[in-house]
């Protein structure tokens, strides 16, 4: 059956729609309240959002030049009230609401009730820095509370594998949200708690609207992860999103990949660093049985020196030395001796000679004093001694008539006899 009325591409209808409602009046200023819902804020600047009550909801546009101008940031579940017109996009024909202006307007219901819950557990300390635990250093297994189906399960396996390939990993599968997903989400961390192989859990889902993770609002999940003795990681919604689940957690991390980051360390590296370690410690090692075996050579010598053998050596060698200094210097001291003794017999010839040269000069002196002196020259000149009875006269007083004399000539002598005497 064929139609009457115009024939129009989907373009067509769309942008006539589009200025239909761009030229109505009451869609243009208008002021919309409700519940922030879906919240993204876009790297171009540009924010996109569902607004909502108890029975419907509006999907929204801020473009960058608005939202630059807020006074005040927008958080999902907090009630606001738009400023805008009602527009269509072209492109995936569905209408919606281009706000240029927003405001406070109250809480929502569900933000109410996330400010209430954070504030009890607050109170009881469940958030407190000092009770989180310390993620283990390399765990044995990492347990994963998640939904089977989802992507998150495979980007922790990608990059738990990556980082550490065979790594076990232990899935406890639960609704991520909807009605009962809260207390599957606790029952699983229960679960895995109770695993000795396990030693590090991560609770997450990826992003979606606070209706979507509120499950990871609601007390039962923050007192299982609390009462869990083993620590808990929080990887839910994406790096904006916070959840009760999130302060409670020993630690959060933004996505679940980051939670596989942070949970895994890269066996790479841990090889690289063993393998320094393992030469560190050979090389301090060696370093340290040197230092010893010099301290015991160092002491094995000082042992050796004070032994009663080392002593009576040092004695010996100290006597022998003692001996051969003593032998030197007598040895030295007689060589002395001798030479001093050898040289006493050409001392003494010297002297000898010495003496009989003198004694020799003096006898020639004195036979020339007494040839000058004596009698023999008197004698030449025809003069006698007159001896008697071998003693030279000095007087005639000294001779008497018959004695016999002898007369002493420079030639030779005469016997004579005295007849008569007198003087002259």
């Amino acid at each position: 059956m064929k139609g009457k009325g115009l024939k129009l591409s989907v373009t067509q209808l769309n942008d006539y729609v589009r200025r239909s409602l761009a030229s109505d009046p009451l869609l243009q200023g208008v002021c919309v309240t409700g519940e922030l819902s879906n919240l993204k804020r876009h790297v171009s600047g540009h924010w996109y959002f569902t607004l909502k009550d108890e029975e419907a909801a509006v999907n929204c546009a801020m473009f960058r030049s608005a939202a630059a101008g807020l006074a005040f940031r927008p958080e999902n579940g907090q009630r606001v009230r738009v400023y805008g017109s009602v527009g269509l996009y072209v492109k995936t024909g569905s209408y919606q609401l281009y706000a240029e202006a927003m405001e406070p307007d109250g809480l929502g219901e569900l933000y109410l009730r996330f400010e209430a819950l954070k504030k009890k557990l607050s109170a009881e300390g469940l958030f407190d820095p000092a009770r989180k635990q310390k993620l283990p250093f390399l765990p044995r297994g990492i347990g994963i509370a998640t939904s089977k189906t989802g992507a998150v399960v495979h980007d922790i396996a990608r990059v738990a594998w990556r980082r550490f390939p065979g790594m076990p990993l232990y899935l406890y599968p639960v609704k991520v949200q909807g009605e009962g997903a809260a207390g599957e989400i606790a029952e699983g961390i229960r679960v895995l708690d109770s695993l000795p192989e396990v030693d590090v859990i991560i609770v997450g889902r990826g992003g979606g609207s606070m209706e979507d993770l509120w499950a990871f609002n609601e007390e039962v999940v923050a007192r299982a992860i609390a009462a869990c003795e083993k620590p808990v990681i929080s990887a839910v919604g994406h790096e904006t999103d916070f959840t009760i689940a999130d302060f409670t957690a020993d630690v959060r991390a933004a996505t679940p990949s980051a939670a596989a980051e942070v949970a895994v360390p890269e066996k790479a590296a841990l090889l690289q660093d063993a393998a320094l370690l393992a030469d560190r410690l050979e090389g301090a090692m060696a370093h340290a049985v040197s230092r010893k075996r010099l301290a015991l050579n160092q002491l094995a010598a000082r042992i050796a020196a004070q032994s009663p053998e080392a002593q009576t050596a040092r004695m010996r060698t100290s006597l022998q030395s003692a001996s051969l200094k003593l032998d030197t210097l007598m040895n030295a001291h007689i060589a002395q001796r001798r030479q001093r003794i050898a040289g006493v017999p050409m001392q003494l010839d010297s002297r000898m000679q010495l003496a009989l040269t003198r004694l020799k000069n003096r006898l020639a002196q004195a036979d020339i004093r007494l040839k000058t002196s004596g009698p023999m020259q008197t004698m030449q000149r025809g003069y006698a001694v007159v001896l008697k009875d071998g003693k030279a006269l000095r007087s005639v007083q000294q001779a008497r008539p018959h004695d016999r004399l002898t007369l002493v000539m420079a030639d030779g002598r005469i016997a004579a006899t005295v007849d008569e005497q007198g003087k002259e």
